[in-house]
């Protein structure tokens, strides 16, 4: 095959939660790119409906739908409109996340239940509703969007005097994403259905100003000396979503400058 054609997704169907977020965007622009059907989906469907439209502007198939990953009604009817709606669902793209920002000792029982709502029992519904489809197909690719802190630890020291710091919850997590990943993969791979993950490094421009301590701490223990930027989930995502990754199944990809290299 064509190595263009084995990067190819036209034909293909993808849903990316949370995928008019901070990543989320970059990763429904690329699948678009490529040729995919978009469903952009999240609790807030007005951003869903201006990401989808800034996406057709262009020429592309982005749709925008409403779910709550809190809810699991709300994921198995998403789920059920979406392959009413257009036949299948070849790519799953989990992206959405809830964030809290608290340290062990100022974190509740209601806090740690709501984030965990969410980010991990929300996660496994819609993994477990869109496998089940995929499964009867024989075919089917997951990529779930981790995290630099699911392969190591936060680094404290470089958030330094700005009052910034990583939510306790969030390493738990993206862990768990990790190892939902690699179970998935070993489980589903006799069904043809690849899952594996992203862990992408620190991308937020709101606190990469030159001027900002923590960019500047981030960026010196950066190999590459830099902060991400929107196109480099790009290509990361075209290729684990494509055929060009058909023989890669549990892997957790980092793209992150080499922050985890040392």
């Amino acid at each position: 095959m064509d190595v263009k054609e084995l990067f190819s997704l036209d034909g293909k169907v993808a849903i990316v939660t949370g995928g008019a977020g901070l990543y989320g965007f970059g990763i429904s622009s690329a699948l678009c790119e490529a040729g995919a059907a978009c469903i952009i989906a999240s609790r807030s469907v007005e951003s869903c409906e201006n990401a989808a439209a800034r996406l057709k502007d262009r020429g592309y198939q982005a749709f925008a739908k409403h779910y709550d990953q809190g809810s699991e009604e709300s994921i198995v009817g998403f789920v059920a409109d979406v392959i009413q709606e257009f036949g299948k669902i070849d790519i799953l793209v989990n992206a959405s996340v809830a964030r809290r920002r608290f340290d062990l000792e100022e974190m509740t029982v209601a806090d740690w239940e709501y984030v965990e709502r969410v980010n991990s029992t929300g996660l496994m519904i819609i993994c477990r509703e869109v496998v089940s489809f995929m499964r009867k197909r024989e075919e089917g690719n997951i990529i779930n969007i981790s995290s630099i802190q699911g392969a190591v630890g936060p680094n404290f020291p470089v958030y330094g005097s700005t009052g910034m710091s990583s939510a306790v919850h969030y390493t738990y997590e993206k862990w768990g994403m990790v190892g939902l990943t690699k179970w998935m993969a070993n489980y589903y791979g006799k069904y043809n259905i690849r899952v594996n993950c992203i862990s992408p490094g620190g991308y937020d421009p709101s606190k990469m100003d030159d001027e900002n301590e923590f960019a500047q701490n981030y960026k010196r223990l950066t190999p590459l000396g830099r902060p991400a930027e929107e196109d480099d989930i790009k290509g990361p995502i075209v290729f684990l979503a494509s055929d060009a990754a058909k023989y890669v199944t549990g892997h957790n990809l980092m793209v992150d400058g080499g922050w985890t290299s040392w």
